[in-house]
């Protein structure tokens, strides 16, 4: 997910079977090994885990102390651990690489478990976004409170929770059943960022028949995922002192006739990109701006504006495609004002930079995920396109396999 979309707090409903079987019927339906495998998780070894990396801070650039610590969970639990630091300057040198912390040192971890056969990638991402300004939270950020059968803390959701629930569920597999192909489990840095702890993965030679990422999908199957950009743009003015602003240009002026014609290239961007899996957004593809900074004192005519923002990448289309759409945008918004037509907006990329990816509705990694949430619930799967980037892409377009989201 890009950091763009996140809240500032985190919430994750504290789940136990009794939560998640809403028809009795499914659990009769079960066979023995899946009843087995249900009684064989650990719900309370799974909290205290999920508890102590919720108190463990991860945020952007920070990770290594989580991933030192599940790092021996993963041997401890019995899986067959690869941890190694990630070469930072030879990744660099990747098209699809992208990072917005400055990162001197960054840890991979994966562990595998199974024999050769069909395998199957299990991926997350270990680092959170900062928990913003304090005083906004009811609960402590780095710690793990439970509210009405929820848990709160940062990244209970985004994903720490789904990272630690998916390596009990392994764990509770291979305790049960013999497996008759591989698991390969990932905890991966800088997903907020650019994923670049996910691209050190799949360039580290990891690669399966299948993948999840256990991003928060409210249980949703998402074979479909949006990228995302982000830019900078820096609008021109002309100061003077605020008694004279008449004979100045201000920057923040212009900044309005800049944005409202951004406002319409998103409105014209999400009518054109049409797809059945995102029908119930609005804006799927959102163009949003997220800082404005303009001009250096209060009694003066704003002599330049800086704004940054993100913009959505539809699914199937090139990030170049889109990055020329927004600069040519620019460039007819700034033909049709006097100023910004001899003083034109400058349009940087900076940033992450998210790719969208697919597969297809029908591909077997979806429709077993949905037999299974069938099985368990007695629902019918909902299958839906996310608005948010995520790691899937390097997982599809690096690694080459088939890679959905579902958490």
């Amino acid at each position: 997910m890009d950091a763009s979309t996140v809240n500032t707090r985190n919430r994750c409903p504290c789940s136990f079977p009794e939560d998640n079987i809403a028809d009795a019927a499914a659990v009769q339906d079960m066979n023995t090994a899946e009843k087995r495998v249900l009684d064989a998780i650990d719900y309370p070894a799974m909290y205290n885990f999920i508890e102590e990396l919720i108190a463990t801070p991860s945020f952007g650039g920070e990770e290594s102390k989580a991933q030192e610590l599940m790092a021996p969970k993963l041997e401890k639990l019995g899986l067959k651990v690869d941890k190694w630091n990630i070469d930072f300057n030879e990744l660099s040198k990747h098209p699809d690489f992208s990072m917005s912390y400055e990162r001197k040192e960054g840890i991979g971890v994966v562990g595998t478990t199974g024999m050769e056969g069909k395998s199957l990638i299990l991926c997350g991402h270990i680092d959170t976004v900062a928990p913003g300004d304090i005083e906004n939270w009811d609960t402590i950020p780095l710690k793990a409170t439970i509210k009405d059968g929820k848990l709160y803390g940062r990244g209970a959701t985004d994903m720490k929770a789904a990272l630690v629930g998916a390596l009990y569920a392994v764990k509770a597999v291979t305790d049960t059943v013999k497996l008759k192909g591989k698991v390969i489990f990932e905890s991966v840095i800088g997903e907020e960022d650019g994923g670049c702890g996910a691209l050190a993965t799949c360039l580290r030679g990891y690669k399966a028949d299948a993948g999840i990422v256990m991003e928060p999908s409210e249980t949703k199957v998402a074979p479909e995922i949006a990228g995302a950009m982000s830019f900078k743009i820096t609008v021109p003015g002309k100061s003077v002192h605020a008694c004279v602003k008449d004979e100045g240009i201000s920057a923040i002026d212009k900044f309005i006739v800049v944005y409202n014609g951004l406002m319409e290239l998103e409105k014209e961007r999400n009518k054109r990109f049409t797809d059945p899996l995102y029908n119930r957004y609005t804006a799927p593809y959102a163009l949003s701006i997220g800082t404005v900074k303009g001009g250096a004192w209060p009694g003066t005519v704003a002599e330049s504006l800086v704004f940054e923002g993100r913009i959505g990448v539809a699914v199937g289309e090139a990030e170049q495609a889109a990055r020329k759409e927004l600069e040519e945008k620019i460039q007819k918004i700034a033909d049709s004002d006097p100023w910004l037509r001899e003083h034109r907006p400058k349009v940087e990329w900076v940033g992450y930079s998210f790719a969208s990816s697919m597969i297809p509705v029908d591909h077997p990694i979806v429709q077993e995920i949905g037999a299974a949430y069938r099985d368990v619930t007695g629902k019918e799967p909902v299958h839906e396109g996310m608005t948010y980037a995520s790691d899937v892409r390097h997982i599809i377009n690096v690694a080459k396999t088939p890679t959905t989201v579902f958490g």
